[in-house]
């Protein structure tokens, strides 16, 4: 077994590979750039080597550098995580000539599997079942128009070495053939340097289902179940879960028996994802081979017991697997939540700055369910626009799949992130909602379900009484404790009021107190509009951000915010801004006008902060609706900003290069 190994990574993935080094008893090396001098990863590992400049390209993708630091550190093999050189034979390649072990597949796996038309051609030579598509090089728009044209609409653009959701855009038509083939290539060139891509046909209402297996040097291989992975935004997973709610056990065999047949074609060693797309009729085509470690490993390890980190480590120092088929069992549910620096009121927009508070929930068992959170952040990183924007897993177990989809939902209420714009208010909202509950998915859920972007959830009545009661128990304490403050004049006579007004948005409910203490624990009975009285209880603090008690016999996780109108609560992906009132007071209120927002509709603001790709529009130019107005590229995504509606170019306040702040007026209009 290694001694020390070098993680050619940063971010969650280092620290996860770290985790498992350091129970191995294996010694790590943590290599960093000028953006991650101070990151969790490098606190992590026994030791950490600087690489080069905050661009990726200027220093986790080249591959001397990571080689020049295991000879300076003595390591002797390199984890190289998920994403930069992970699926590049020549790392491999290089590596191997320097003596050392790259803990992953051999360069011909690689190579055989990694390019995407590579394997499309391999798999059909071994007779696996493939989407229809082009697999040559395609020289232009041109070319591009006339391949769709042929294989017929809808198609997806692929780039050849691409992954993570990058260099891949759905054209549904002729139009935006040319336009989707152009972003693709740019992003493509400028994520993996290599800008071909390849054209096939896009399944409708496809599922995205893939099997894990792993394979040693021995000959040996075992497929771990499946994953699904079909809740998608723009071709990146957002969440995934073990196993999949629509596979049955005939074609969980199936799938499996062809992912380890494929693997062993191309003599597979590690672990490694063979991805499919499957059709409402439980058809399952072939899509590609992922020859690292998966994002969303963590469900398979949690539903089968096995730490694939471990496995990838064993097999490369020459070991055989200790185990075989028949000793891989599936056990319980887990699902994965990807947490994404993004702003999900802004149609998912990137998001950096610093993380001013970040508390995860309590890992480990809470009653029958498990919660872990694979992170590489903690509270004061900063979130940097040069890499991706995930800053951390959540996953949840539990014997059935609505136990962990409501253990989830706990954990994300729980978890608390704050200093940038963040996708739990939509991951929350997600867990709640019914086609997703059920199971019924496919990779356009998301497209489906929010055709007009995500806005929170409005609670119903019941949930307005739960808020209500939530917000007149933190604004009793917050009273009693200004009250007890020393040097305040005694305010009132002591008698606490009982009747109490809560504004939630533009909504008010009353709130009456009947009975109870207003102290540390709170325990008070409340009745909501005239209606039954509930028992509130809680052990919270004023100061703390999350709220944990009962409204009646209902269990709440709730967050709580300071707002400049009252307090926000944030709950099951309800997002509202109370303010508890006195009665009379709440009668005045109603009375305040309403101040509206400027009018920003002859401007182009730029939605997130970014980087100008291209300015497609000169001052008096006229456009039209839809026509491109300027490119904008953040967190290695390339975002097209178009005309929402016929108007005239006044004036263009920058240029290609320049580095813009979010709502920063990218243009005027006359």
């Amino acid at each position: 077994m290694f001694k020390k190994i070098l993680i050619a990574n940063r971010g969650e993935i280092a620290c996860r590979v770290i985790k498992t080094a350091r129970k191995m008893g294996i010694a790590t090396v943590a290599v960093y750039s000028d953006a991650d001098r101070d990151a969790m990863h490098v606190e992590m590992a026994d030791e950490a080597v600087h690489i080069g400049p905050a661009p990726a390209a200027q220093s986790y993708l080249l591959a001397d550098k990571i080689i020049e630091a295991c000879k300076a550190t003595g390591a002797e093999a390199v984890h190289p995580g998920y994403g930069f050189l992970s699926e590049r034979a020549s790392f491999c390649e290089s590596l191997e000539k320097q003596g050392i072990i790259f803990i992953g597949p051999k360069p011909k796996a690689i190579e055989a599997m990694g390019d995407k038309i590579e394997s499309k051609k391999f798999a059909n030579a071994a007779k696996v079942n493939t989407v229809p598509g082009y697999l040559g090089v395609i020289e232009d728009a041109d070319h591009a128009e006339k391949i769709a044209d042929e294989i017929g609409y809808p198609v997806m653009i692929k780039a050849s070495a691409g992954g993570g959701g990058k260099g891949m855009r759905i054209a549904w038509d002729k139009s935006e053939v040319r336009d989707g083939f152009d972003r693709a290539r740019s992003e493509a060139k400028n994520s993996f340097g290599d800008d071909r891509v390849f054209i096939e046909k896009f399944v409708v209402e496809p599922r995205h289902i893939e099997i894990q297996v792993l394979a040693d040097g021995h000959g040996n291989a075992v497929y771990l179940g499946e994953r699904e992975c079909s809740i998608q935004r723009r071709n990146q997973k957002v969440v995934e879960e073990a196993p999949s709610p629509f596979l049955d056990e005939a074609t969980r065999r199936a799938m499996g028996e062809q992912a380890v047949a494929l693997a062993k074609a191309v003599d597979y060693q590690s672990a490694g994802t063979v991805e499919f797309i499957v059709d409402k009729n439980k058809n399952f085509y072939f899509l590609e081979m992922n020859t690292r470690l998966q994002v969303e490993h963590p469900v398979t390890e949690l539903i089968t017991g096995v730490d694939l980190v471990e496995q990838m480590i064993r097999i490369a120092a020459g070991e055989k697997l200790s185990f075989g088929q028949k000793d891989v069992k599936l056990n319980g549910w887990a699902v994965e939540s990807r947490l994404y620096a993004e702003d999900p009121y802004r149609n998912f927009l990137p998001s950096i700055g610093r993380l001013t508070r970040y508390q995860p929930p309590a890992e480990g068992p809470i009653g029958d369910a498990v919660i872990r959170n694979d992170t590489g952040v903690t509270e004061g990183s900063e979130i940097s626009m040069f890499y991706d924007p995930m800053v951390a897993k959540l996953c949840t177990w539990a014997p059935t799949r609505l136990e962990a989809i409501d253990a989830m939902s706990d954990a994300l209420d729980s978890f608390v992130v704050d200093g940038i714009e963040h996708n739990i208010p939509f991951l929350s909202a997600l867990m709640q909602h019914p086609r997703w509950r059920e199971g019924r998915l496919s990779t356009g859920f998301i497209a489906e379900e929010f055709p007009d972007g995500f806005a929170p959830i409005k609670p119903d009545e019941s949930q307005k009484g739960v808020l209500a009661a939530i917000a007149t128990a933190v604004e009793l304490l917050r009273r009693d404790r200004l009250d007890r403050l020393a040097g305040r004049l005694a305010p009132h006579s002591g008698a606490i009021k009982p009747d109490w007004v809560v504004k939630i948005d533009d909504d008010y409910v009353e709130v009456s107190l009947r009975d109870g203490m207003v102290s540390i624990p709170f325990e008070a009975d409340l009745s909501i509009n005239g209606g039954k009285v509930v028992t509130v209880a809680s052990d919270w603090r004023p100061g703390e951000p999350v709220w944990h008690g009962t409204v009646g016999r209902q269990s709440v996780t709730a967050q709580l915010r300071p707002d400049p109108k009252g307090l926000r609560i944030d709950w099951k992906g309800m997002s509202v801004t109370t303010k508890t009132m006195l009665p009379r007071t709440a009668e005045l209120e109603k009375l305040m006008p309403i101040k509206l927002p400027p009018d920003t509709s002859k401007m182009l603001l730029c939605p997130m902060p970014g980087l100008v790709v291209s300015i497609s529009a000169k001052e008096g130019q006229e456009v039209k609706a839809g026509e491109t107005l300027a490119v904008v590229e953040a967190m290695k995504m390339e975002n097209v900003l178009r005309a929402e509606r016929d108007l005239t170019i006044a004036k263009i306040n920058c240029k290609p290069g320049d580095s813009l702040a979010v709502d920063a007026v990218i243009m005027e209009f006359a």
